[in-house]
């Protein structure tokens, strides 16, 4: 079995001679170990706790804890620390790869003593002892110790040295456990999301097309005349309904693309002051009641970017304002700001509680206390938030309950 890295978790703990006749291992010395990972919470800092236990009853310069990557079946380093002689020379130092190896290939435990060739440098003369890391009949990996100089490890030492193996082996397997829990509950919460986006479009595709065909369904009846005024509204209803079917159609598109990393960004030099306003003539169309109020700094400079895209992300978040703040002021301002400009849309509304706020990019969420007569997919915020990436500028949102929201966008210049 080969290594798939070097070690890469190497921490300064202390500086400490190590007592060449450590005092023997007492039932207390056990309990205090055991304790330690019984209440653990924090596997780096209590393998950091117990190597501070053992060191002075168990002679070591380094130690070093090897796993087994699940899918490669490769050894990796889980934790390894310096703690003694060769300390300032821990990046040099050895690790015990070629041990930690044979130790998972026999399963035993492997003791290996460096050869007489007159060199003082202790260094030089690394003593291992590498243990397998057991959970029932699985193998983790391989937990091992360095003495630099000596002494060889004795039988009567083994036994503590395993005992420590099989604490440090628990707390390794309560990590992975709580790795693997962790991607299930949000492969989980994703199945679930998922569902509901299902559950959701169907509504949505549903709701457009009904009218579109109820309307068209009343215009083309021969036992009924409709007057101008009428078919001219009836239109109107087969266009607002069309462009709305639209919109729905291309964010599950434009999310499809941006979940393979296929959609296209058209860069070029933008006024983004001419962009805005243009975004917010158009809400205004959409959301004849809305108020939007614009704050524009004079000394704005173009920027670098795709105009429809940055478009789609301002409609957007105006259209999100007017749906979930009915009748409150929007403010829109662009300032200049180091690198680039900031872009914030701020409404007056119920606000979006805290609990909330980290999912609210994330692809399919709807917020649930938010105007649950309101429909929608969930993709809107994630396609803004994937769009302002692709510019390397970021997006981000403030809100309180009862005092409104706002989302603030920065571009660079050059993205």
């Amino acid at each position: 079995m080969e290594m798939a890295s070097k070690p890469h978790l190497l921490y300064n703990i202390f500086i400490m001679n190590p007592p060449y006749n450590p005092p023997p291992v007492k039932p207390d010395d056990l309990f205090a170990i055991s304790q330690v990972v019984s209440t653990s919470t924090n596997w780096k800092q209590s393998l950091d706790e117990i190597g501070r236990l053992v060191r002075p009853l168990f002679i070591f310069d380094n130690l070093a804890l090897f796993y087994i990557v699940p899918h490669t079946q490769t050894l990796d380093v889980f934790f390894a620390r310096a703690m003694g002689r060769g300390k300032k020379a821990e990046a040099d130092a050895a690790w015990g790869e070629a041990v930690a190896n044979k130790v998972v290939s026999t399963r035993e435990v492997v003791i290996q003593v460096p050869e007489e060739d007159g060199t003082q440098d202790r260094l030089e003369r690394p003593y291992f002892l590498g243990i397998p890391l057991m959970a029932g009949n699985q193998l983790l990996g391989a937990l091992v110790f360095i003495r630099f100089g000596g002494p060889e490890y004795s039988e009567d030492s083994l036994g503590f040295a395993r005992f420590v193996a099989e604490q440090a082996a628990i707390l390794l397997e309560r990590e992975r456990l709580h790795h693997y829990f962790d991607q299930m509950e949000a492969q989980s919460q994703t199945i679930q999301l998922q569902d509901d986006f299902i559950a959701t479009i169907s509504h949505e595709l549903r709701s457009p097309l009904g009218f579109i065909k109820g309307y068209s369904t009343t215009l083309l009846r021969s036992d009924a005349h409709w007057d101008p005024a009428t078919q001219r509204e009836f239109l109107k209803i087969i266009d607002l309904e069309t462009d709305h079917l639209l919109k729905l159609i291309e964010n599950m598109l434009d999310s499809a693309r941006l979940q393979s990393g296929q959609l296209r960004m058209d860069f070029q030099a933008i006024r983004i002051e001419a962009l805005v306003n243009d975004a917010v003539a158009r809400t205004k169309m959409h959301y004849p009641d809305i108020d939007i109020k614009v704050k524009v700094n004079p000394h704005i400079t173009p920027i670098v970017g795709d105009p429809a895209r940055l478009a789609q992300v301002v409609e957007n978040l105006l259209s999100n304002a007017a749906k979930y703040a009915v009748g409150a002021p929007v403010e829109l301002n662009l300032d200049l700001m180091t690198g680039g400009i900031e872009l914030s849309i701020r409404d007056y509304g119920p606000g979006i509680p805290e609990e909330y706020q980290k999912f609210l990019f994330q692809r399919f969420f709807r917020c649930p206390t938010l105007a649950p007569n309101i429909h929608g997919t969930g993709l809107g915020l994630f396609i803004c938030k994937q769009i302002i990436l692709a510019h390397h500028g970021q997006i981000n949102v403030e809100s309180k309950v009862g005092e409104g929201t706002v989302f603030r966008i920065f571009l660079p210049h050059q993205p």
